[in-house]
């Protein structure tokens, strides 16, 4: 698939919490192009500080050629993108990576922080083909209701099973996600987890204890997204390292080395 640098629009930004941002942009040829679980480099300024682009997910896209990213504010760079506005221009290169594998039957999409971001687009292109129903599950977990809500409103619009839970019990069940999978995992044909690493950690060793088939997205740090630096090497269960941009970011579960950060 071919992958564009594109000069898009800003048409909105919202504030979905503190550190949380949501970018709405005109990007007709990467969203033409995005399937579920990929990711857009996108320069954060006009200027060479910060010199690197940042990998952001996708979070949706529509026909009419636009694209939505959400930015977690942790460093300069996405400090710099959550002070865009309206009208401006973003450089984003993509549509990068491999994405999800779209399978029939029933599901279930875990997701876990600014890691829910990338299901959306995936739970919108199950229920658009048909490969999911109102039987799909969908776990979200954060570490506050105020973190969780607006990320959780639109699973909830496209009428899928949403199960919250929240470290500090102020949206949906007061604990961790992972406690609510084992209870689905006899119905489940298929797992998608994006989310902290400990967490997908957690999730791929519940399905397969359970022999359920488990897709993973893994964040990392990368100069280039394109298999260029190998500055994203992830461990993988071979003994040999796979590049997250290149190889992934999605992952069959049973691929990867789960050691502990």
């Amino acid at each position: 698939m071919p992958e564009h640098q594109e000069k898009s629009i800003v048409l909105s930004i919202e504030r979905l919490s503190p550190s949380v941002y949501r970018l709405t942009l005109h990007a007709p040829l990467i969203a033409g192009e995005a399937r579920p679980g990929q990711f857009a480099m996108v320069a954060c300024g006009s200027t060479l500080d910060p010199l690197l682009r940042r990998p952001i997910s996708i979070h949706q896209c529509s026909g009419d050629g636009r694209l939505q990213l959400v930015v977690k504010v942790v460093g300069r760079g996405t400090q710099l993108l959550s002070e865009i506005r309206a009208g401006q221009t973003l450089d984003l290169l993509g549509p990068l990576g491999r994405g999800f594998r779209l399978s029939p039957g029933p599901v279930a999409l875990i997701g876990g922080g600014i890691g829910i971001a990338p299901l959306l687009f995936l739970a919108q292109s199950l229920m658009q083909t048909g490969q999911a129903d109102a039987s799909c599950r969908v776990l979200l977990g954060a570490q506050s209701g105020e973190d969780l809500a607006p990320l959780a409103a639109g699973f909830e619009t496209l009428g899928c099973h949403v199960e919250l839970a929240t470290d500090d019990g102020s949206l949906g069940r007061h604990g961790l996600i992972t406690d609510l999978l084992p209870a689905h995992l006899p119905n489940l044909g298929k797992v998608y987890v994006c989310g902290p690493h400990p967490m997908m950690a957690a999730v791929a060793a519940l399905c397969a204890s359970a022999q359920v088939d488990c897709e993973v997205s893994l964040e990392a740090h990368m100069a280039c997204g394109l298999g260029a630096c190998l500055g994203c090497a992830a461990p993988g269960a071979d003994g040999r390292y796979k590049h997250v941009c290149k190889h992934g970011p999605v992952f069959k579960a049973e691929e990867m080395a789960w050691t502990t950060r």
